[in-house]
């Protein structure tokens, strides 16, 4: 079917507030090339919104998902279990930075591992409170929702949100909130609002995704663990965006040091199939009684299949590696942008989770939504798929994949380049 006729079905018969307002639909995809139902191809800065990591259809995902399919489908892990999933577990365990031994649940979507986190949580400390951070996106579920530091578009139209969920400042000095000034919000949290007795937890990203692309330093990160231990709060660290290679280490949060009780991941962790996990250490993550975790799909065969040859991909084509490679070269030409362009300002990367900010005025940083929902739209045209985003929408991030080759790299930005050229 073509576009046009696809997206006459899509008006018809696809929820408002689901459908994609892109009117182009993907039929095949290579590495970081899109083509659509019409033959037109895309190069994609977007990844999926960061699932990518390994490129579109890696061959040996691809492999070890159809290999998977001649076996075993589907049983449900809490009737009959299968390799998969142990297997799953066993390597996140050597993998994840958290304290002590490490256990794991499978889940679906990142929601549902920040679900299951804030779960195991209260199970483990007998608390129900939970603090986040300004700009924080967790998903779409209810709790989640509630959990997120932005009304829309995520809780605009749904009513109350569950309660216990409080809020402090996350540091972002480009906008005015320092470290001491984002620990001196959490801590009058603590005092006015949420009880550190009554919190179970503090959730946070070592750097914010839909947020911003923000990192948090590495004393803020040790300054939360300080605070965590003083009051028996766990740390729940969510590297749902930020994980499996995109900072150029696996996890963000090993660029601190600092060993949270239980980290939440997904998207780039199988290149596309749907899976997640929540990984803390053993005696928190056993809190909970029998059969209290779980799902009927959750951790799936073939989702598990496509997240070991993810990991396998990492250690034989040194993704690691290429992450840090592809950052040094956004950030080259990120500083060029920033001489040539008066509207680019605060370019900033930690490996290939790069990013800058479109604003109106230098002096006081004046962010500018309009421009980057416009060079959006252009880059679209003219075949490249780019997001924004942000607690001012001003921000354009980057998820291609780390595996993207050089020369479609460079075709991409230039495409950038030249739409900021046609724009201010």
């Amino acid at each position: 079917m073509s576009n046009a006729e696809l997206n006459e079905l899509k008006q018809k018969y696809v929820a408002a507030g689901a459908a994609s307002p892109a009117t182009a639909f993907a039929d095949r995809a290579e590495n970081a090339e899109i083509w659509d139902a019409d033959g037109n191809r895309f190069i994609d800065f977007a990844g999926g919104i960061g699932v990518l990591n390994v490129g579109h259809r890696h061959p040996k995902v691809v492999a070890a998902v159809k290999a998977q399919l001649d076996k075993v489908m589907h049983t449900c892990q809490t009737v009959m279990p299968y390799e998969g999933y142990v297997k799953v577990a066993e390597k996140l365990s050597h993998l994840v930075p958290v304290r002590g031994h490490a256990k794991v649940m499978l889940a679906n979507s990142g929601a549902e591992a920040l679900e299951n986190a804030v779960k195991i949580a209260r199970a483990a400390t007998g608390r129900s409170n939970v603090i986040c951070f300004d700009g924080g996106y967790h998903g779409r579920t209810f709790y989640t929702m509630a959990m997120n530091g932005k009304v829309a578009p995520y809780q605009s139209d749904f009513g109350p949100m569950p309660g216990t969920v409080f809020r402090a400042p996350y540091p972002v000095p480009y906008h005015g909130v320092s470290e001491d000034e984002a620990l001196r919000g959490l801590k009058m949290t603590l005092k006015t609002d949420a009880n550190p007795k009554d919190t179970a937890a503090i959730v946070l990203e070592p750097v914010l995704g839909e947020g911003g692309f923000y990192p948090a330093s590495k004393s803020f990160l040790e300054k939360i663990r300080e605070i965590c231990d003083e009051h028996g709060m766990l740390m729940i660290i969510d590297e749902v965006q930020s994980g499996f290679g995109r900072t150029g280490k696996m996890f963000a949060i090993e660029h601190s040091g600092v060993e949270p009780d239980i980290m939440t991941m997904a998207k780039s962790m199988a290149d596309g199939m749907p899976i997640s996990a929540v990984v803390g250490t053993d005696k928190v993550m056993d809190a909970s009684g029998p059969n209290s975790l779980g799902g009927t799909y959750t951790g799936s065969p073939t989702a598990c299949a496509a997240a070991l040859a993810v990991m396998e991909v990492f250690e034989e084509e040194n993704i690691l590696e290429k992450s840090r490679t592809l950052g040094e070269k956004l950030a080259a030409r990120f500083g060029e942008w920033q001489t040539k362009f008066d509207c680019i300002d605060n370019v900033r990367n930690m490996g290939a989770m790069a990013a800058f900010e479109l604003i109106s005025n230098k002096t006081d940083r004046t962010p500018n939504p309009e421009l980057a929902a416009a060079l959006c739209k252009k880059a679209r045209e003219e075949g490249l798929i780019l997001l924004s985003c942000g607690m001012y929408g001003n921000t354009i991030r980057f998820l291609m994949p780390v595996t993207i080759e050089d020369s479609v790299l460079n075709e991409g930005l230039d495409i950038i380049e030249s739409c900021l050229e046609s724009l201010v």
